[in-house]
């Protein structure tokens, strides 16, 4: 029977989510508080979707695995918002609706959680492909796809750029880089990581790469509008970060508009980079939405 990734959000996913911590008596209390606190404290579960949605392109996927190599994405991601919230960052005091994890348990215990959630992704991928009982070589690629995502090439590369001052004059080619990065490729990886779960043919693994680069761009277009014009209750999140910290977003550099123009766009090459059969309909869909949204 196909996979239903729609059936899989969000009570089977968050089942699985919670049960990837460590156990709590294996564990310090605090950190391990700490660590639900960023992991387990909502958001939308985007990367884990894409990722269910990419394997679902696959025959006879097994649920079971698939959301547990969602759940090493979700790790991942929630470690990199953790340390992007520290006050060295963007010293954000919300995220989510709720305290950042800086601010509800100190910025040492944050920074550790963080990393401690980081190693959790790959020990949680791992465990995926073991249960999927991918080919060694599959296993590996998936491990590099994450491992290219969240390093000097991927979203630590794209902070490290999100830090500097903005050029004078602004420079285009700056931030989308950035956005590329820091946003786009664990978007990237989390389709293409789902494609080798699906056992998907090398084209449409690299299909599935394209679309995540546009949509990387698409989604982060959107959320600059939303920090410029939400409401933090929508949010989740303190709105006008951007400018108070003197960032370089598309809507500041070319208007609301053109960035919502551009962000359409983007989503079209997306879309024509997605496998053009009936079982890619779960992904259409969500991409359309991630780029339609309003919060």
């Amino acid at each position: 029977m196909p996979l239903d990734p729609r059936s899989l959000f969000p009570d089977a996913f968050e089942e699985v989510l919670a049960g990837c911590l460590p156990e709590m008596a294996a564990c310090h209390p605090r950190l391990h508080a700490a660590m639900a606190h960023a992991l387990l404290g909502g958001g939308k579960r985007l990367r884990p979707r894409l990722l269910a949605a990419a394997a679902a392109l696959g025959e006879d996927v097994a649920p079971g695995p698939v959301l547990r190599a969602g759940a090493a994405l979700e790790c991942l991601h929630a470690y990199s918002l953790v340390h992007d919230d520290l006050p060295a960052m963007d010293d954000d005091d919300w995220r989510r609706g709720q305290p950042a994890c800086h601010s509800a348990f100190g910025e040492a215990m944050a920074i550790l959680a963080g990393d401690a959630l980081q190693a959790l992704a790959f020990e949680t991928l791992l465990g995926a492909a073991a249960a999927a009982d991918l080919p060694s070589e599959a296993t590996r690629d998936a491990l590099a796809d994450l491992s290219r995502a969240a390093g000097a090439l991927g979203l630590v590369g794209g902070q490290a750029g999100d830090l500097e001052p903005p050029p004078v004059p602004a420079d285009l080619d700056r931030v989308l880089w950035i956005h590329a990065r820091k946003t786009g490729a664990l978007l990237r990886a989390a389709l293409v990581i789902g494609g080798r779960f699906g056992a998907l043919p090398p084209g449409e693994i690299a299909g599935l790469g394209r679309a995540g680069d546009s949509l990387g761009l698409a989604f982060q277009a959107v959320d600059d509008l939303l920090d410029a014009e939400g409401e933090r209750d929508d949010l989740g999140k303190t709105p006008g970060r951007d400018a108070a910290l003197g960032k370089l977003t598309l809507p500041a550099l070319l208007g609301a508009d053109e960035t919502r123009r551009r962000a359409e766009a983007w989503l079209a090459e997306a879309l024509a980079a997605l496998p053009a059969r009936p079982a890619a309909a779960p992904l259409r869909e969500l991409a359309d939405a991630l780029v339609h949204r309003r919060s």
